[in-house]
């Protein structure tokens, strides 16, 4: 496992490839979770995990839960290339439904 790693759509991890980021391409929940507790079981060799949202909302709150221990690998969201659903709930709009903050 490298330091930085993706796991999205087939297409933007051969891009990550190219720039010299490993990953591995979830097409599925299952997919999806085995790459991320493979991910976060290392968190001395993997420091960011980058995840599409979609793939984001198919691990749910698996992954809202490991970002709230604050541990490593950091979780960073992109977009898909389909670009962002406006179903997705970010970590920040979670929290702050959560303990009822309204910023506007």
């Amino acid at each position: 496992m490298t330091e930085i790693f993706v796991v999205a759509e087939e297409e933007l991890v051969i891009a990550f490839k190219m720039i010299g980021v490993e990953g591995v391409a979830a097409t599925g929940a299952e997919d999806a979770l085995a790459a991320f507790r493979g991910a976060i079981s290392a968190p001395e060799a993997c420091k960011m995990l980058i995840l599409t949202e979609d793939i984001a909302d198919m691990l749910g709150s698996e992954l809202i839960d490991w970002q709230l221990t604050g541990r490593y690998p950091l979780v960073v969201e992109i977009p898909p290339l389909s670009g962002s659903s406006p179903d997705h709930v970010k970590l920040v709009d979670a929290v702050r439904q959560a303990i009822g903050i309204k910023i506007q």
